[in-house]
């Protein structure tokens, strides 16, 4: 039986799903695509091929083998993508939440279904239909739950747009005694540096009063400034647009002192260790050209 406990997004990582590369199958069709960066990349003829992004996750999964976390990977589904596996799952304190995915990605659960099978059932939840949430969007973080959505009244218009007002209301409702707190996030169906996919595109808390914050994707400045209040703007490290099209806040934490970055973002690192963080780099470029990184292609299950 898994005993699951997430609390936040950095205590000491015991067990987690990492998604794979393997069988990811063809580069997609222009209208497969299902964000501006992998669409700008597609129309490139620079779309990462799967022997790169195989090997990049190969370098992920040995720094958690480094510090000995139980790793779960999901069944093989014959030319899937299957990398992003924070998308179709999370867990807050000692619940599984399924997220209700894009309908064409449904496979994607069945795969980590031998996992769900050791969790106690009680503890397994499915919002209903009308609710839109993807793990990108939700952050746990001690006596909050932080929650990426967009308001916009055009939201059905956007494949962009992930996680609606029913999903922070769901998640209310979920845990009462959590303080959830929802951000507005700025969406782009076109341009890839102007689209906050997930929260995460533009926020993630690290150790334990620090976090990586981009400005600009957020559409009121006022959930801008309630994380500047929470963290204090001290301990929050300023990405710009480039970073955050090349995914500097999506890192991923195995300890509050332990951070996997990917290996190219040199003004991240140098903040990282002046601030006493252990700094593990992986490649993960590839990877990064279908707008999620190092946080999106994990789900963890277990954190001290």
């Amino acid at each position: 039986m898994l005993n699951l406990n997430i609390k936040n997004e950095t205590s000491r990582l015991r067990a987690v799903i990492l998604g794979t590369a393997v069988s990811n199958g063809p580069t997609p069709q222009v209208h497969e695509a299902y964000d501006p960066k992998s669409l700008e990349h597609i129309l490139a003829g620079t779309y990462p091929v799967e022997e790169d992004m195989v090997n990049e996750m190969e370098a992920f999964n040995e720094v958690f083998k480094k510090y000995d976390v139980k790793v779960y990977r999901p069944e093989i589904i014959e030319n899937y993508n299957q990398i992003f596996s924070r998308d179709i799952g999370f867990v807050i304190e000692d619940v599984f939440i399924k997220a209700n995915i894009l309908p064409d990605r449904e496979r994607e659960l069945e795969a980590i279904q031998y996992v769900i099978d050791q969790i106690d059932p009680a503890k397994v939840v499915r919002p209903p239909e009308e609710v839109h949430i993807e793990g990108g969007d939700v952050m746990p973080w001690n006596d909050h739950i932080f929650i990426g959505t967009y308001k916009g009244s055009d939201y059905k218009d956007y494949i962009t747009a992930r996680t609606n007002m029913q999903g922070v209301n769901y998640i209310k409702e979920l845990f009462p005694n959590k303080i959830v707190k929802e951000f507005d996030l700025v969406k782009s169906k076109i341009e890839p540096r102007d689209n906050a996919l997930h929260l995460d595109c533009c926020f993630q808390p690290i150790g334990t009063d620090k976090g990586i914050i981009y400005k600009s994707g957020f559409r009121e400045e006022a959930d801008y400034m309630y994380l500047v209040n929470l963290f204090g703007r001290e301990n929050l490290f300023h990405i710009e647009r480039e970073e955050m099209y090349n995914m500097n806040s999506n890192v991923f934490s195995i300890a509050p002192d332990v951070v996997v970055i990917e290996k190219n973002f040199t003004r991240l690192k140098k903040w990282l260790l002046e601030k006493g963080f252990t700094v593990e780099e992986v490649p993960y470029a590839e990877i990064a050209k279908q707008e999620g990184l190092l946080r999106c292609s994990t789900l963890p299950l277990i954190r001290d």
